[in-house]
Protein backbone atom coordinates (compact mmCIF):
# COMPACT_ATOMS: atom_id res chain seq x y z
CA UNK A 1 0.00 0.00 0.00
CA UNK A 2 1.53 3.50 -1.02
CA UNK A 3 1.30 6.10 1.62
CA UNK A 4 1.74 8.80 -0.92
CA UNK A 5 -1.41 10.76 -1.75
CA UNK A 6 -2.62 10.94 -5.92
CA UNK A 7 -4.22 13.73 -7.17
CA UNK A 8 -6.93 13.69 -9.43
CA UNK A 9 -6.89 16.73 -11.42
CA UNK A 10 -10.43 17.11 -13.24
CA UNK A 11 -10.14 19.75 -16.11
CA UNK A 12 -13.14 19.64 -18.76
CA UNK A 13 -15.82 22.56 -17.78
CA UNK A 14 -15.57 25.15 -20.10
CA UNK A 15 -15.77 28.03 -17.75
CA UNK A 16 -18.30 30.39 -19.64
CA UNK A 17 -18.48 32.84 -16.66
CA UNK A 18 -14.99 34.31 -17.84
CA UNK A 19 -16.02 34.67 -21.47
CA UNK A 20 -14.41 36.20 -23.46
CA UNK A 21 -11.27 35.23 -22.04
CA UNK A 22 -12.51 31.85 -21.33
CA UNK A 23 -14.59 29.82 -24.17
CA UNK A 24 -14.91 26.42 -24.97
CA UNK A 25 -12.04 25.88 -27.22
CA UNK A 26 -9.46 26.86 -24.75
CA UNK A 27 -11.20 27.44 -21.22
CA UNK A 28 -10.16 28.97 -18.25
CA UNK A 29 -8.27 26.53 -16.49
CA UNK A 30 -5.66 27.04 -19.11
CA UNK A 31 -5.43 29.94 -19.62
CA UNK A 32 -3.43 32.80 -17.35
CA UNK A 33 -5.63 34.78 -15.32
CA UNK A 34 -3.88 35.76 -11.76
CA UNK A 35 -0.10 34.82 -12.88
CA UNK A 36 2.25 33.53 -14.89
CA UNK A 37 1.10 30.23 -14.85
CA UNK A 38 -2.18 28.96 -15.81
CA UNK A 39 -4.75 27.98 -13.09
CA UNK A 40 -4.58 24.11 -14.58
CA UNK A 41 -0.59 24.41 -13.68
CA UNK A 42 -0.47 26.27 -10.69
CA UNK A 43 -2.79 23.50 -9.52
CA UNK A 44 -0.64 20.52 -10.69
CA UNK A 45 2.38 22.12 -9.23
CA UNK A 46 0.11 22.97 -6.00
CA UNK A 47 -0.16 19.25 -5.96
CA UNK A 48 2.80 17.78 -6.25
CA UNK A 49 6.34 17.11 -4.25
CA UNK A 50 6.83 15.16 -1.12
CA UNK A 51 4.43 13.56 -0.06
CA UNK A 52 2.27 13.51 -3.81
CA UNK A 53 2.42 11.15 -6.76
CA UNK A 54 2.13 11.99 -10.26
CA UNK A 55 -0.99 13.29 -10.91
CA UNK A 56 -4.20 11.59 -12.71
CA UNK A 57 -5.94 14.04 -15.44
CA UNK A 58 -9.57 13.71 -16.74
CA UNK A 59 -9.96 15.69 -19.45
CA UNK A 60 -11.89 15.83 -22.80
CA UNK A 61 -10.31 15.14 -26.55
CA UNK A 62 -9.74 18.56 -27.58
CA UNK A 63 -7.99 19.74 -24.63
CA UNK A 64 -5.71 16.12 -24.23
CA UNK A 65 -2.86 18.01 -26.27
CA UNK A 66 -2.79 21.28 -24.15
CA UNK A 67 -2.96 19.26 -21.04
CA UNK A 68 0.71 17.87 -22.08
CA UNK A 69 2.17 20.73 -23.16
CA UNK A 70 1.37 22.79 -20.06
CA UNK A 71 2.38 20.19 -18.00
CA UNK A 72 5.79 19.36 -19.63
CA UNK A 73 6.06 23.26 -19.26
CA UNK A 74 6.35 22.95 -15.65
CA UNK A 75 8.40 19.67 -15.57
CA UNK A 76 5.37 17.78 -14.16
CA UNK A 77 5.05 14.09 -15.61
CA UNK A 78 1.13 12.87 -15.29
CA UNK A 79 0.76 8.99 -13.83
CA UNK A 80 -2.17 8.89 -16.66
CA UNK A 81 -3.98 11.24 -18.76
CA UNK A 82 -7.67 9.81 -19.14
CA UNK A 83 -9.59 11.25 -21.93
CA UNK A 84 -13.85 11.51 -21.65
CA UNK A 85 -15.67 10.21 -24.74
CA UNK A 86 -18.04 12.83 -23.28
CA UNK A 87 -18.46 15.41 -20.85
CA UNK A 88 -20.80 13.42 -18.31
CA UNK A 89 -20.44 15.88 -15.20
CA UNK A 90 -18.13 14.91 -11.89
CA UNK A 91 -19.52 11.70 -10.96
CA UNK A 92 -18.32 9.52 -13.63
CA UNK A 93 -15.00 11.25 -14.21
CA UNK A 94 -13.89 10.87 -10.79
CA UNK A 95 -15.15 7.20 -10.64
CA UNK A 96 -13.42 6.82 -13.88
CA UNK A 97 -10.04 7.88 -12.03
CA UNK A 98 -10.78 5.77 -9.07
CA UNK A 99 -11.38 2.53 -10.81
CA UNK A 100 -8.30 3.44 -13.28
CA UNK A 101 -6.27 3.74 -9.23
CA UNK A 102 -7.56 1.05 -7.91
CA UNK A 103 -6.42 -1.65 -10.61
CA UNK A 104 -3.09 -1.23 -9.15
CA UNK A 105 -3.81 -0.70 -5.52
CA UNK A 106 -7.60 -0.25 -4.10
CA UNK A 107 -6.61 1.54 -1.02
CA UNK A 108 -4.83 4.48 -3.18
CA UNK A 109 -5.63 7.78 -1.27
CA UNK A 110 -7.12 10.31 -4.08
CA UNK A 111 -7.34 14.24 -3.57
CA UNK A 112 -9.76 15.62 -6.21
CA UNK A 113 -9.70 18.91 -7.40
CA UNK A 114 -10.87 21.09 -10.09
CA UNK A 115 -7.96 22.70 -12.08
CA UNK A 116 -9.19 25.91 -12.11
CA UNK A 117 -9.37 27.32 -8.30
CA UNK A 118 -7.00 29.72 -7.29
CA UNK A 119 -5.28 28.74 -3.46
CA UNK A 120 -2.72 31.33 -2.53
CA UNK A 121 -1.53 29.46 0.11
CA UNK A 122 -0.33 26.06 -1.19
CA UNK A 123 1.71 25.11 1.90
CA UNK A 124 -1.39 25.42 3.93
CA UNK A 125 -3.75 24.09 1.77
CA UNK A 126 -0.74 20.23 1.73
CA UNK A 127 -1.28 20.86 5.25
CA UNK A 128 -4.90 20.54 5.54
CA UNK A 129 -4.65 17.87 3.47
CA UNK A 130 -2.22 16.08 5.13
CA UNK A 131 -4.41 16.58 8.43
CA UNK A 132 -7.46 15.37 7.17
CA UNK A 133 -5.40 11.87 5.31
CA UNK A 134 -6.07 9.90 8.45
CA UNK A 135 -9.97 10.22 7.97
CA UNK A 136 -9.46 9.63 4.53
CA UNK A 137 -7.87 6.38 5.13
CA UNK A 138 -10.24 4.97 7.75
CA UNK A 139 -12.84 5.04 5.33
CA UNK A 140 -14.26 8.08 5.55
CA UNK A 141 -15.38 10.50 2.65
CA UNK A 142 -13.76 13.85 3.60
CA UNK A 143 -14.78 17.40 1.79
CA UNK A 144 -12.77 20.50 2.09
CA UNK A 145 -15.13 23.84 3.84
CA UNK A 146 -13.92 27.08 3.40
CA UNK A 147 -14.29 29.59 6.21
CA UNK A 148 -17.13 31.98 4.34
CA UNK A 149 -15.90 35.92 4.65
CA UNK A 150 -19.38 37.18 3.15
CA UNK A 151 -22.82 36.26 2.47
CA UNK A 152 -22.21 34.17 -1.23
CA UNK A 153 -24.98 33.23 -3.09
CA UNK A 154 -22.67 31.87 -5.89
CA UNK A 155 -21.61 28.38 -3.64
CA UNK A 156 -23.18 25.62 -1.78
CA UNK A 157 -22.61 25.17 1.57
CA UNK A 158 -21.91 22.48 4.35
CA UNK A 159 -23.68 22.71 7.39
CA UNK A 160 -21.43 20.82 10.40
CA UNK A 161 -22.66 18.74 12.56
CA UNK A 162 -23.57 19.67 16.34
CA UNK A 163 -20.66 20.22 18.49
CA UNK A 164 -18.34 20.77 15.13
CA UNK A 165 -15.87 22.98 15.09
CA UNK A 166 -15.49 25.75 12.03
CA UNK A 167 -11.85 26.75 12.73
CA UNK A 168 -11.00 23.10 13.72
CA UNK A 169 -7.33 22.19 12.29
CA UNK A 170 -8.49 18.20 11.85
CA UNK A 171 -11.64 17.02 9.77
CA UNK A 172 -15.13 17.06 11.78
CA UNK A 173 -18.93 15.84 11.25
CA UNK A 174 -20.57 16.96 8.28
CA UNK A 175 -24.39 17.56 8.72
CA UNK A 176 -25.28 17.76 5.13
CA UNK A 177 -24.91 19.90 1.77
CA UNK A 178 -26.72 22.67 1.24
CA UNK A 179 -27.92 24.26 -2.32
CA UNK A 180 -26.90 27.48 -2.86
CA UNK A 181 -28.68 29.79 -1.32
CA UNK A 182 -30.54 33.36 -2.00
CA UNK A 183 -29.12 36.09 -0.15
CA UNK A 184 -31.20 36.58 3.09
CA UNK A 185 -30.32 32.55 3.65
CA UNK A 186 -26.69 33.01 2.61
CA UNK A 187 -26.35 36.03 5.45
CA UNK A 188 -28.57 33.19 8.00
CA UNK A 189 -25.83 30.97 7.75
CA UNK A 190 -22.74 33.19 7.70
CA UNK A 191 -24.09 34.32 10.75
CA UNK A 192 -24.94 31.34 12.42
CA UNK A 193 -21.08 30.25 12.11
CA UNK A 194 -21.60 26.44 11.20
CA UNK A 195 -21.66 26.38 7.75
CA UNK A 196 -18.62 26.92 5.09
CA UNK A 197 -18.38 27.09 1.62
CA UNK A 198 -18.43 23.72 -0.73
CA UNK A 199 -15.05 24.09 -2.28
CA UNK A 200 -15.74 20.74 -4.47
CA UNK A 201 -12.67 19.14 -3.26
CA UNK A 202 -12.57 15.42 -1.50
CA UNK A 203 -10.40 13.18 -0.24
CA UNK A 204 -10.77 9.86 -0.16
CA UNK A 205 -9.31 6.09 -1.18
CA UNK A 206 -10.17 4.68 -4.18
CA UNK A 207 -12.05 1.81 -2.39
CA UNK A 208 -14.37 3.64 -0.51
CA UNK A 209 -15.20 5.52 -3.21
CA UNK A 210 -16.42 2.67 -5.39
CA UNK A 211 -17.75 1.39 -2.74
CA UNK A 212 -19.85 4.64 -2.45
CA UNK A 213 -21.23 4.18 -5.86
CA UNK A 214 -22.03 0.24 -5.16
CA UNK A 215 -24.36 2.11 -2.35
CA UNK A 216 -25.98 4.66 -3.40
CA UNK A 217 -25.24 4.96 -7.24
CA UNK A 218 -25.05 1.73 -8.89
CA UNK A 219 -26.66 2.81 -11.98
CA UNK A 220 -23.12 4.88 -12.82
CA UNK A 221 -20.87 2.10 -11.69
CA UNK A 222 -21.29 -0.38 -14.67
CA UNK A 223 -21.10 1.94 -17.19
CA UNK A 224 -17.93 3.37 -15.63
CA UNK A 225 -16.39 0.54 -15.14
CA UNK A 226 -16.91 -1.07 -18.46
CA UNK A 227 -15.60 2.37 -20.21
CA UNK A 228 -12.83 1.71 -17.93
CA UNK A 229 -11.97 -1.88 -19.10
CA UNK A 230 -12.48 -0.87 -22.69
CA UNK A 231 -10.08 1.65 -22.60
CA UNK A 232 -7.58 1.92 -25.42
CA UNK A 233 -4.29 3.45 -25.24
CA UNK A 234 -3.69 6.64 -27.58
CA UNK A 235 -0.27 7.78 -27.65
CA UNK A 236 0.25 8.86 -23.77
CA UNK A 237 -3.45 8.99 -23.27
CA UNK A 238 -5.94 6.66 -21.83
CA UNK A 239 -9.28 7.07 -23.85
CA UNK A 240 -12.42 6.09 -22.24
CA UNK A 241 -14.86 3.49 -24.24
CA UNK A 242 -17.43 5.66 -25.89
CA UNK A 243 -19.82 3.18 -25.82
CA UNK A 244 -20.74 1.99 -22.04
CA UNK A 245 -19.34 5.81 -21.29
CA UNK A 246 -22.45 7.19 -23.20
CA UNK A 247 -24.78 5.55 -20.57
CA UNK A 248 -23.35 6.60 -17.46
CA UNK A 249 -25.76 9.32 -16.01
CA UNK A 250 -24.59 12.95 -16.11
CA UNK A 251 -24.38 13.89 -12.70
CA UNK A 252 -22.32 15.61 -10.17
CA UNK A 253 -20.19 13.73 -7.44
CA UNK A 254 -22.43 15.68 -4.89
CA UNK A 255 -25.78 14.40 -6.13
CA UNK A 256 -24.81 11.16 -6.69
CA UNK A 257 -22.90 9.95 -3.36
CA UNK A 258 -21.97 12.77 -1.13
CA UNK A 259 -25.64 14.43 -0.47
CA UNK A 260 -26.38 10.23 0.40
CA UNK A 261 -23.51 8.90 2.22
CA UNK A 262 -23.36 9.14 6.11
CA UNK A 263 -19.52 8.51 6.31
CA UNK A 264 -18.54 12.27 5.43
CA UNK A 265 -16.16 14.64 7.34
CA UNK A 266 -14.94 18.06 6.47
CA UNK A 267 -11.72 19.75 6.90
CA UNK A 268 -12.11 23.35 7.25
CA UNK A 269 -9.79 25.50 5.47
CA UNK A 270 -9.37 29.50 5.94
CA UNK A 271 -6.73 30.54 4.15
CA UNK A 272 -7.64 31.93 1.11
CA UNK A 273 -9.90 30.00 -1.77
CA UNK A 274 -11.45 31.48 -5.09
CA UNK A 275 -13.04 29.46 -7.79
CA UNK A 276 -13.07 32.37 -10.01
CA UNK A 277 -16.69 31.94 -11.31
CA UNK A 278 -16.83 35.54 -12.56
CA UNK A 279 -14.91 38.51 -13.35
CA UNK A 280 -16.08 39.29 -9.65
CA UNK A 281 -13.96 36.80 -8.53
CA UNK A 282 -11.05 37.64 -10.80
CA UNK A 283 -11.47 41.25 -9.41
CA UNK A 284 -10.96 40.45 -5.70
CA UNK A 285 -8.38 37.80 -6.68
CA UNK A 286 -6.21 40.35 -8.54
CA UNK A 287 -5.35 42.54 -5.88
CA UNK A 288 -7.01 45.89 -5.99
CA UNK A 289 -5.14 49.26 -5.52
CA UNK A 290 -6.27 51.68 -3.05
CA UNK A 291 -8.75 53.02 -5.11
CA UNK A 292 -10.23 49.44 -5.14
CA UNK A 293 -9.35 49.24 -9.49
CA UNK A 294 -7.43 46.81 -11.58
CA UNK A 295 -5.63 47.84 -14.68
CA UNK A 296 -3.89 45.29 -16.84
CA UNK A 297 -0.98 46.29 -19.34
CA UNK A 298 -2.85 47.74 -22.27
CA UNK A 299 -5.28 49.18 -20.17
CA UNK A 300 -5.92 52.34 -18.77
CA UNK A 301 -8.01 53.84 -16.16
CA UNK A 302 -9.49 57.71 -15.26
CA UNK A 303 -11.11 58.54 -12.28
CA UNK A 304 -12.17 54.97 -11.75
CA UNK A 305 -13.10 52.75 -8.66
CA UNK A 306 -13.56 49.60 -7.83
CA UNK A 307 -13.62 48.21 -11.56
CA UNK A 308 -11.74 45.81 -13.39
CA UNK A 309 -9.80 46.64 -16.77
CA UNK A 310 -8.28 43.71 -18.80
CA UNK A 311 -6.77 44.03 -21.78
CA UNK A 312 -5.67 40.87 -23.47
CA UNK A 313 -3.74 42.10 -26.76
CA UNK A 314 -1.04 44.41 -27.15
CA UNK A 315 -3.04 45.57 -30.02
CA UNK A 316 -6.13 47.23 -28.07
CA UNK A 317 -5.83 49.52 -25.86
CA UNK A 318 -8.70 49.82 -23.54
CA UNK A 319 -9.54 52.88 -21.07
CA UNK A 320 -11.65 53.49 -18.64
CA UNK A 321 -12.74 57.21 -17.44
CA UNK A 322 -15.08 57.89 -14.59
CA UNK A 323 -16.28 54.64 -14.12
CA UNK A 324 -17.78 52.89 -11.03
CA UNK A 325 -17.82 49.20 -10.41
CA UNK A 326 -17.41 47.84 -13.87
CA UNK A 327 -15.71 45.21 -15.51
CA UNK A 328 -14.01 45.90 -18.97
CA UNK A 329 -12.38 42.36 -20.03
CA UNK A 330 -11.24 43.25 -24.24
CA UNK A 331 -9.60 40.43 -26.47
CA UNK A 332 -8.83 40.82 -30.13
CA UNK A 333 -12.07 39.95 -31.23
CA UNK A 334 -14.43 40.42 -28.33
CA UNK A 335 -15.50 43.46 -25.58
CA UNK A 336 -17.65 42.86 -22.43
CA UNK A 337 -18.85 45.40 -20.13
CA UNK A 338 -20.99 44.99 -17.57
CA UNK A 339 -21.67 46.17 -13.77
CA UNK A 340 -19.81 44.04 -11.48
CA UNK A 341 -22.86 42.88 -9.56
CA UNK A 342 -24.11 41.11 -12.58
CA UNK A 343 -21.24 39.52 -13.16
CA UNK A 344 -22.72 35.73 -12.96
CA UNK A 345 -25.20 36.79 -15.77
CA UNK A 346 -21.74 36.45 -18.63
CA UNK A 347 -23.21 32.67 -19.06
CA UNK A 348 -26.35 34.83 -20.52
CA UNK A 349 -24.47 36.47 -23.02
CA UNK A 350 -22.59 33.33 -23.91
CA UNK A 351 -25.89 31.56 -24.56
CA UNK A 352 -27.25 34.29 -26.48
CA UNK A 353 -24.04 34.74 -29.37
CA UNK A 354 -24.50 30.94 -29.36
CA UNK A 355 -28.13 31.22 -30.38
CA UNK A 356 -26.77 33.93 -32.99
CA UNK A 357 -24.14 31.46 -34.27
CA UNK A 358 -21.52 33.74 -33.50
CA UNK A 359 -17.95 32.59 -33.41
CA UNK A 360 -16.56 34.26 -30.64
CA UNK A 361 -19.11 32.18 -27.98
CA UNK A 362 -16.92 29.77 -28.18
CA UNK A 363 -13.85 29.88 -30.02
CA UNK A 364 -10.79 32.10 -29.83
CA UNK A 365 -8.79 33.46 -32.50
CA UNK A 366 -5.65 32.03 -31.43
CA UNK A 367 -6.84 28.01 -32.52
CA UNK A 368 -4.27 25.69 -29.89
CA UNK A 369 -2.60 22.34 -31.63
CA UNK A 370 -0.38 19.63 -30.31
CA UNK A 371 2.21 21.23 -32.80
CA UNK A 372 1.60 24.92 -31.91
CA UNK A 373 -0.94 27.50 -32.55
CA UNK A 374 -2.30 29.68 -35.39
CA UNK A 375 -4.24 33.06 -35.60
CA UNK A 376 -6.60 33.92 -38.14
CA UNK A 377 -5.47 37.98 -38.82
CA UNK A 378 -8.02 38.89 -41.90
CA UNK A 379 -11.01 36.79 -43.33
CA UNK A 380 -12.45 37.63 -46.13
CA UNK A 381 -14.33 36.49 -49.27
CA UNK A 382 -12.29 33.99 -51.15
CA UNK A 383 -9.51 34.54 -48.69
CA UNK A 384 -7.61 33.82 -45.28
CA UNK A 385 -4.68 34.79 -43.50
CA UNK A 386 -3.11 33.60 -40.97
CA UNK A 387 0.10 33.68 -38.71
CA UNK A 388 1.28 29.84 -38.27
CA UNK A 389 3.63 29.08 -34.56
CA UNK A 390 5.32 25.58 -35.08
CA UNK A 391 7.34 24.29 -32.10
CA UNK A 392 10.71 23.02 -32.39
CA UNK A 393 10.31 19.64 -33.53
CA UNK A 394 7.14 19.95 -34.52
CA UNK A 395 5.03 18.53 -37.36
CA UNK A 396 1.82 19.29 -39.01
CA UNK A 397 -0.25 15.92 -40.22
CA UNK A 398 0.58 15.30 -44.30
CA UNK A 399 -2.31 16.61 -45.69
CA UNK A 400 -4.45 17.86 -48.83
CA UNK A 401 -7.57 19.82 -49.47
CA UNK A 402 -10.58 20.15 -51.57
CA UNK A 403 -11.61 23.63 -51.84
CA UNK A 404 -8.09 25.58 -51.15
CA UNK A 405 -4.59 26.51 -52.28
CA UNK A 406 -1.73 28.06 -49.72
CA UNK A 407 0.85 29.98 -49.98
CA UNK A 408 3.62 30.45 -47.23
CA UNK A 409 5.90 33.09 -46.00
CA UNK A 410 8.22 31.89 -42.99
CA UNK A 411 9.35 35.18 -41.42
CA UNK A 412 11.20 33.18 -38.08
CA UNK A 413 12.88 30.05 -38.19
CA UNK A 414 13.07 27.48 -41.13
CA UNK A 415 10.32 25.13 -42.57
CA UNK A 416 10.78 21.68 -43.93
CA UNK A 417 8.30 21.78 -46.66
CA UNK A 418 6.96 18.28 -48.43
CA UNK A 419 4.37 18.93 -51.84
CA UNK A 420 3.76 15.68 -53.04
CA UNK A 421 6.96 13.44 -53.48
CA UNK A 422 8.76 17.12 -53.12
CA UNK A 423 10.73 18.05 -50.04
CA UNK A 424 12.50 21.40 -49.22
CA UNK A 425 13.66 23.93 -46.68
CA UNK A 426 12.04 27.22 -46.73
CA UNK A 427 13.69 29.91 -44.48
CA UNK A 428 12.99 33.33 -43.57
CA UNK A 429 11.98 35.50 -46.17
CA UNK A 430 11.35 32.85 -48.71
CA UNK A 431 7.90 31.37 -49.50
CA UNK A 432 6.55 28.28 -50.97
CA UNK A 433 2.86 27.80 -53.52
CA UNK A 434 0.72 25.00 -52.06
CA UNK A 435 -1.87 23.43 -55.00
CA UNK A 436 -4.89 22.59 -54.65
CA UNK A 437 -5.37 19.17 -53.64
CA UNK A 438 -1.56 18.28 -53.38
CA UNK A 439 -0.62 16.24 -50.12
CA UNK A 440 1.84 18.53 -48.24
CA UNK A 441 3.01 19.07 -44.75
CA UNK A 442 5.19 21.56 -42.71
CA UNK A 443 7.80 20.70 -40.09
CA UNK A 444 10.23 23.06 -37.91
CA UNK A 445 13.57 20.95 -37.58
CA UNK A 446 15.06 23.79 -35.64
CA UNK A 447 15.97 24.39 -31.89
CA UNK A 448 13.48 27.70 -32.21
CA UNK A 449 10.00 28.34 -33.00
CA UNK A 450 9.12 28.29 -36.69
CA UNK A 451 6.68 31.24 -37.94
CA UNK A 452 4.91 31.76 -40.61
CA UNK A 453 2.12 33.45 -42.68
CA UNK A 454 -0.42 31.13 -44.75
CA UNK A 455 -2.39 32.59 -47.47
CA UNK A 456 -5.33 30.79 -48.25
CA UNK A 457 -7.36 31.76 -51.07
CA UNK A 458 -10.56 29.04 -52.46
CA UNK A 459 -14.16 28.59 -52.38
CA UNK A 460 -14.27 27.20 -48.54
CA UNK A 461 -11.33 28.02 -46.12
CA UNK A 462 -13.13 26.45 -42.56
CA UNK A 463 -10.67 23.75 -41.01
CA UNK A 464 -12.62 20.71 -41.68
CA UNK A 465 -11.40 21.07 -44.99
CA UNK A 466 -8.74 18.64 -43.77
CA UNK A 467 -7.72 14.95 -45.41
CA UNK A 468 -4.92 13.62 -43.05
CA UNK A 469 -2.80 11.06 -44.57
CA UNK A 470 -0.10 10.74 -41.56
CA UNK A 471 0.05 12.12 -38.04
CA UNK A 472 2.23 11.93 -35.84
CA UNK A 473 -0.33 12.68 -33.16
CA UNK A 474 -2.31 10.24 -34.38
CA UNK A 475 -6.02 12.70 -34.21
CA UNK A 476 -7.50 10.84 -37.51
CA UNK A 477 -9.63 12.98 -39.45
CA UNK A 478 -11.84 16.26 -38.60
CA UNK A 479 -10.95 19.47 -37.85
CA UNK A 480 -8.83 18.37 -35.05
CA UNK A 481 -9.07 15.07 -34.75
Amino acid sequence: MTSKIHPVLLCGGSGTRLWPLSRKSYPKQFARITGAESLFQTAAMRLSGAGFAAPTVVTGNDFRFIVTEQLAACEIAPRAILIEPAARNTAPAVLAAALSLAAEDPQALMLVAPSDHVIPDADAFRAAVRAAAPRARAGDLVTFGITPDRPETGYGYLELAPGAQAAASIPQPLARFVEKPDAARAAEMLAAGNFLWNAGIFLFTAETLIAAFRAHAPECLGPVEAAVAGAARDLGFTRLAAGPWADAPDISIDYAIMERATNLAVMPYAAGWSDLGGWDAVWQESGPDTAGNVVSAHATGIDCADTLLRSESDRVELVGIGLRDIIAVATPDAVLVAHKSEAQRVKEAVAALKAQGVAQATELPVDHRPWGWFESLVIGNRFQVKRIHVHPGAALSLQSHHHRSEHWIVVQGTAKVTIDDREQLVTENESVYIPLGARHRMENPGKVPMVLIEVQTGSYLGEDDIIRYDDVYARGQGAKG
